[in-house]
């Protein structure tokens, strides 16, 4: 065998073995149909509600807003003149789209070096530990999804100046991130979850 092909092999061989399943689920619009088809999805949900008292169904209406569950999902690219790629939009990766800043400050915070946002139980905890601290200096409620989705979006200082007010756009948004939030609520205590 020439060693172009026994290099090609070994190749293929680890290109198969390695990276993650960073795929949706197939039925977002189905809160029970994610959580049997991903049950480590639920597991790292519940554990945050558990640990920073963040409700299930809202985290589950924000990483589908951020990410459609998708673990390795990045934001779009910049062109200038719209052919000449100047990067990313963006930061942000993974489950719960976080700043690569906000993502640093989590993990001093919480002494999680090793926290990665490609993980569903490292997003998941990552977003509890941002909504609690946005409950503590905001007074934002835990299940309320569209204002902790606004101050997701905003951040917490841009959220206390409601900078979100001259954007109808990311209001609209986060009524739908609410409105899901309560779909699959009720989709939940529907399937016993």
């Amino acid at each position: 065998m020439s060693r172009f092909l026994r290099a090609s092999i070994l190749l293929l061989l680890l290109g198969s073995c390695g990276g993650g399943n960073f795929s949706a689920p197939r039925d977002l619009d189905n809160a029970c149909s994610i959580v049997r088809e991903r049950p480590k999805y639920y597991s790292a949900m519940k554990a945050t509600e558990r640990k920073w008292g963040v409700p299930v169904h809202v985290q589950m209406a924000t990483i589908h807003q951020e990410s459609k569950f998708i673990g390795d999902a990045k934001t779009p690219h910049k062109y200038a003149l719209g052919i000449i790629p100047l990067g990313r939009q963006s930061s942000a990766y993974g489950y719960s789209q976080a700043l690569d800043g906000t993502w640093e400050e989590y993990q001093d915070d919480q002494r999680r070096r090793s926290a990665r946002r490609d993980r569903i139980s490292d997003a998941t905890d990552f977003m509890g530990w941002y909504m609690d601290q946005s409950e503590k200096s905001l007074g934002i409620s835990k299940w309320d999804a569209r204002a902790h989705y606004l101050a997701y979006h905003e951040g917490r200082t841009g959220y206390a100046r409601g900078s979100y007010n001259s954007k109808p756009w990311l209001i609209t948004v986060s009524q739908r991130v609410a409105d899901r939030a309560e779909l699959y609520r009720a989709q939940l205590a529907s399937c016993g979850r």
